[in-house]
């Protein structure tokens, strides 16, 4: 059973640029070690970028950042999650990738703070359209070294899977909190270690040749993949954003299970069998109960009980809508493209 579980790295990875590199030098260094100056002074450089959810250094920066909150990087010391300096850059990192997510997302009339009201929306705003999609290039499409490749490319969040959203747990109250530790409850397995949505993504990616150790494809996905998990994190990181994350973890799951039907579909073209494909399989069944769930009972819940955070529940659905549609159409144009999605492209079952 325990070989179901994805393993740690304890390797670093490769910088992206100056705030990256001396990201990497101080979370791999003693504390009383660490060069920190001019720390904020390299971040606030950074952040001269005109797009910073396509930028590689300040999204590896904020992934580095989140890493210790964690514990998914062993090589980043859990001793710097608290550092005075470290939250100081994070926080000017945060707030540039906010405010460049709430002048690009695009926001729909708000309804009545109701569950009724609020569900009816999201729904409204995760329906299917006929539009060309990654999903559907996987299914029909996909060559070999294309399924590697969107396999790498979901490691980011799968191999943590839950874990993001899980940090707004405490920060519920009655209807929405028992609505999220419900759907929480299936992600993790039921109380199976051997059933945890996480684990069994990891053995699809062993099914297929790939390393389940996590971050270890992080030098090969692009900034947009690490600004989708970073947005997570900053969501769930953020006591203020609660009302985004549950936002996002609605969109998340109401827009799960047709995709991954047609995820499935795909690896099944190529002939794997159900070691592969139970992943997807499972979340076809368990992503149609979860987005009632998520929208009645999770979102509609909170905006009836606090109508304070309607704004954000919305916001934060639609930011998860808005950067999944940049990564399905970086993925997209790629492929079809015939290049690789990755910044470096990998050998089948590399």
């Amino acid at each position: 059973m325990t070989d179901l579980l994805p393993r740690t790295s304890p390797a670093p990875f490769a910088a992206r640029g100056h705030l990256s590199e001396r990201l990497l030098a101080i979370l791999t260094s003693e504390p009383d070690d660490a060069p920190l100056d001019g720390l904020v002074q390299a971040a606030d450089a950074a952040l001269e970028t005109s797009d910073v959810l396509h930028d590689d250094d300040v999204q590896l920066a904020l992934f580095l950042l989140y890493a210790p909150a964690y514990g998914s990087v062993p090589a980043l010391d859990a001793e710097w999650e608290w550092h005075p300096t470290l939250i100081a850059v994070r926080r000017r990192l945060e707030r540039a990738m906010e405010a460049q997510l709430r002048a690009l997302v695009p926001m729909p009339e708000l309804p009545e703070p109701t569950q009724d009201a609020v569900a009816r929306l999201l729904f409204e705003m995760t329906a299917p359209t006929p539009a060309p999609s990654a999903s559907r290039f996987v299914a029909k499409k996909a060559d070999r070294a294309q399924l590697d490749e969107f396999l790498i490319i979901k490691s980011i969040y799968t191999l943590r899977e839950a874990d993001p959203h899980s940090w707004a747990i405490p920060r519920l109250t009655g209807r929405p909190k028992a609505a999220l530790v419900e759907i929480q409850a299936d992600e993790y397995g039921g109380g199976d270690p051997g059933r945890v949505h996480a684990a069994i993504f990891a053995q699809t990616m062993r099914g297929c040749g790939l390393d389940d150790t996590y971050g270890a494809y992080v030098d090969r996905v692009p900034a947009i993949v690490l600004a989708a998990h970073n947005m997570m994190s900053m969501f769930g990181l953020s006591r203020r954003l609660v009302g985004a994350t549950v936002g996002h973890l609605a969109a998340f799951e109401m827009t799960s299970s047709l995709p991954n039907r047609s995820y499935g579909d795909g690896f099944r073209r190529h002939g794997f069998g159900e070691d592969v494909t139970w992943y997807f399989d499972e979340h076809v069944e368990a992503d149609a109960v979860h987005e009632q769930i998520a929208g009645r009972d999770l979102a509609g819940a909170l905006a009836e009980d606090e109508p304070g955070l309607l704004a954000d529940i919305v916001f934060g659905a639609a930011a998860c809508l808005a950067v999944d549609d940049l990564v399905g159409a970086h993925v997209l144009d790629a492929w079809t493209a015939g290049r690789s999605a990755l910044r470096e492209p990998v050998a089948i079952g590399e």
